[in-house]
């Protein structure tokens, strides 16, 4: 059984940045494409970035494109989302989650989460 556990949140001041990682036990990750979801309060979920399991290629939530990355490390079991010139409406609380699938199409496995907050 998959378990996501994420880390790296906080607070920080808009324009800053912040590596969210997840990190993965009871096997092995890169097997599954994995996204990052986050969701504000009051509003749905949504999906901010995603890696595939085949060949790596990456997709992004055209609001963080440019700003966010999103990496895997398959030595350390870990997946990656370096967030960068970060803005107050990034604020909300950040899940890792896997799939089975190629790519993020849906989730069968999700972390606790990780919140991130950006203000002033």
């Amino acid at each position: 059984q998959l378990q996501l556990v994420e880390s790296g949140g906080g607070l920080m001041h808009p324009g800053g940045s912040l590596r969210l990682s997840c990190a993965a036990s009871g096997s092995t990750l890169d097997s599954y494409a994995v996204g990052w979801v986050r969701q504000a309060p009051g509003k749905e979920r949504e999906g901010v970035a995603c890696i595939s399991s085949d060949d790596g290629s990456t997709y992004y939530k055209h609001s963080v494109k440019g700003r966010f990355t999103i990496s895997r490390d398959n030595a350390k079991n870990t997946v990656y989302l370096q967030m960068d010139s970060l803005k107050p409406e990034d604020t909300a609380l950040y899940y890792c989650a896997a799939s089975r699938q190629t790519v993020c199409t849906s989730y069968d496995y999700w972390g606790q989460g990780t919140q991130v907050t950006v203000s002033s």
